[in-house]
């Protein structure tokens, strides 16, 4: 019986020591998660720029339709990779 409770209470210690450091490696994870989504934000209006650009390029006549198309077709898959990158963080 007093094995037992010197166990639970060995448990208890256990428990109150570590949480601090489990509250720490939680909010280092919540920090870089935020600093991940930020960085996606970033690349996607980067990317979302890039395709008003190549838009603007066409219509000046800086770029031919078949150019335009390709680059961008190439432009708007690599948005959605990041959408999709950003919808796997959720």
């Amino acid at each position: 019986m007093e094995l037992l409770i010197v166990l639970a209470l060995v448990a208890v210690v256990a428990v109150l020591v570590t949480a601090p450091l489990r509250a720490g490696r939680a909010e280092a994870e919540e920090e870089a998660e935020s600093a991940e989504r930020a960085e996606l934000d970033a690349a996607r209006e980067a990317k979302y720029r890039e395709i008003r650009e190549a838009e603007l390029d066409y219509r000046t006549g800086k770029l031919d339709e078949a150019e335009w198309r390709m680059q961008d077709r190439r432009l708007r898959g690599e948005a959605i990779e990041l959408l999709r990158a950003l919808d796997a963080l959720s």
